[in-house]
């Protein structure tokens, strides 16, 4: 049985009547209905289905089968019935604003550079257009712009099955070549493309386009994208995110960049100047250690790279085997050990075995981490090295 499709007539229709032709058993104890007429839209083209209520019952799924439309339901309705349906409005809003910005900068980018779109996605958060040419961010940023001014002009939207010798005459973006009737989608000056979606009745209903930038992507480049109400929610999350960044760096909003460019200078000529007076004192560390034979450090507030170097340094100097450890606030320690003469992966095993810890590496290194606190590795190691440390 075909259903009638009210979705493709009115876009805007949110409560519809209709009688149910067939309903039968889904999966998870759900119910497959199949009504005369709906309003709700099936899954299709890169646009998520509808949900909402039919007959009293929640609407959870919707789709396509051999021209029929089939709605996933909570409980059981009668065939026969003649039910009220309720499709979620801010749902297929939220769609009809993604599935329209997409046909206008997909037609504006085919227009303007002739990339085809070729895979197309609305998501719970961003919607993607993968295109078979390459874009940059200057030609991303003039699209958006031309995009936006085709949203501000509010022109009508026009949707229309056309005579078989309209058809044939009119330039229109198509996937795959198409057999029967075939439904236009028209966003005046930016796009005619063949698609069975829902979409906004005029060109100001879509609100803002943001293209949020492009990935390279199988030959050519994916596009994340964002309209209407996500755009607007964007805008002033990013907003709130700047404003708080504003704060902490004592700069105007429109001068944070700025600020953040100062202050990652300021950082990279501490870390230099820290990284040398580290290194002058790992070498006095190390010369204290000469001769000493195996040695243990436990020295605070160390990174991974710098446990590996002072451990490097020591091992150098020490005459035998040397091991660092960097107690952290959760109670366990970074580590790094080094044995010019060998037995590193050994070492390693028995610290990991006996301190609850993971690590490895190649001789004559090895580098990890350990539950353990300074008291147990205290203890651990003057056992292995048969000495007070």
């Amino acid at each position: 049985m075909e259903t009638e499709k009210l979705y493709e007539r009115d876009s805007h229709l949110r409560e519809f009547t209709a009688r149910v032709a067939a309903c039968e058993p889904g999966p998870g104890g759900t119910f497959l209905v199949t009504l005369d007429r709906t309003a709700f839209y099936p899954k299709g083209g890169g646009q998520p289905w509808d949900t909402g209520v039919l007959g009293g019952a929640a609407v959870t799924e919707v789709h396509s089968r051999d021209g029929a439309v089939v709605h996933t339901c909570g409980r059981p309705l009668a065939p026969g019935e003649t039910v009220a349906g309720c499709i979620d409005w801010p749902r297929r809003l939220d769609l009809m604003q993604q599935h329209s910005g997409e046909h206008i900068v997909s037609g504006l980018i085919h227009a303007a550079f002739g990339y085809d779109n070729v895979g197309f996605h609305i998501g719970h958060d961003v919607v993607t257009i993968d295109f078979n040419g390459e874009l940059d961010d200057h030609q991303l940023a003039g699209i958006e712009r031309r995009a936006n001014e085709a949203v501000w002009a509010d022109r009508p939207v026009r949707c229309w099955y056309p005579e078989p010798a309209e058809l044939a005459a009119a330039a229109y973006r198509s996937k795959k070549a198409l057999t029967g009737p075939v439904r236009l989608v028209e966003f005046p000056e930016a796009d005619v493309c063949a698609c069975c979606g829902t979409h906004v009745q005029r060109t100001g209903e879509i609100g803002p386009i943001r293209l949020l930038g492009a990935v390279r992507f199988r030959g050519g480049v994916r596009v994340e994208l964002l309209c209407g109400g996500r755009a607007l929610a964007y805008d002033r999350a990013v907003w709130e995110q700047n404003r708080r960044i504003s704060n902490l760096l004592s700069a105007k909003p429109l001068e944070t960049a700025a600020a953040a460019e100062r202050m990652a200078g300021e950082l990279a000529r501490a870390r230099e100047r820290a990284g040398r007076l580290e290194a002058a004192a790992f070498a006095r560390m190390a010369a204290d250690c000469a001769g000493r034979g195996d040695v243990l450090l436990l020295e605070p507030e160390l990174d991974a790279d710098g446990v590996r170097r002072l451990a490097t340094a020591v091992g150098e100097a020490c005459g035998g085997r040397a091991a660092v450890f960097s107690p952290e606030a959760d109670g366990g320690c970074r580590y790094a050990l080094c044995c010019p003469g060998g037995g590193s992966q050994e070492l390693c095993r028995a610290v990991n075995a006996a301190l609850q810890g993971r690590g490895g590496g190649r001789p004559p290194l090895a580098q990890g981490s350990v539950r353990a606190g300074a008291d147990a590795v205290r203890a651990f190691f003057a056992r292995e090295f048969g000495k007070e440390v």
